[in-house]
């Protein structure tokens, strides 16, 4: 029988979230999961669990504080009503947690989104210096020097090069800045493949082919960078 992985809602004062943990006992390393502009849905669920049971401790840390959009007018809302310092401290609340965790490699903590998530992160590793590894699905990128100068967490992007929001130029020139600061960095551009090429949810935009390569390029990464 496959094995069927269950996570718990977490509801603290500083985190709220979804926890899913790996099948096996002991220590392990650890990611910050962080969603798309929908919020925290069962899309996202469903990535963490899929993450845990590749090994790690996950918690999709829900930024919206319990709101999830039914349609793409209101996950406009969402996002535009998201405060970035308040999205800063509840990740950074995320990664404490996930520290402080018994069953946590404190010393090996990423993160991972997609679209506004992948931004996130980004956002998450210009932040917080004891990140591990970051991975940016389609997310919104930062070009200021003086912030990716402060990046010490290794860095897998995943872009389309179909994506309208996000060109290729600009991911480009990313990679480039960080390579030139000396950071680690690995940034794969798909033919074919537009924003959220991952989620199959996504009738119009799903890539099938880049999905799967994508996903085991990340696990490669993740394994590399966090063991």
């Amino acid at each position: 029988m496959a094995w069927q992985n269950k996570g718990t809602v977490v509801n603290t004062a500083e985190v709220q979230g979804y926890l899913a943990l790996p099948q096996t006992t002991g220590r392990h390393p650890a990611l910050i999961i962080l969603h798309e502009w929908w919020g925290l849905n069962d899309w996202v669920k469903e990535q963490a669990d899929k993450v845990a049971q590749a090994g790690y401790v996950c918690l999709a840390s829900d930024l919206y504080r319990g709101k999830v959009a039914k349609d793409a007018e209101e996950a406009h809302e969402l996002m535009r009503a998201l405060p970035e310092d308040r999205a800063l401290r509840d990740m950074k609340a995320a990664f404490n947690y996930l520290s402080k965790h018994a069953r946590v490699r404190a010393d090996r903590i990423g993160a991972m989104g997609w679209c506004m998530g992948g931004g996130m992160a980004l956002n998450l590793a210009v932040n917080e210096p004891k990140l591990k590894a970051c991975v940016i699905y389609y997310g919104r990128l930062v070009t200021d020097e003086a912030a990716l100068k402060k990046i010490n967490a290794s860095v897998l992007g995943l872009f389309g090069d179909q994506d309208r929001g996000i060109p290729v130029s600009d991911v480009e020139a990313f990679r480039d800045t960080l390579k030139r600061l000396k950071k680690q960095v690995e940034i794969h551009i798909y033919k074919g493949a537009g924003h959220a090429f991952a989620n199959q949810n996504n009738a119009r935009g799903y890539h099938p082919a880049s999905a799967a390569d994508s996903w085991q390029k990340t696990r490669d990464f993740l394994k590399r960078t966090l063991g």
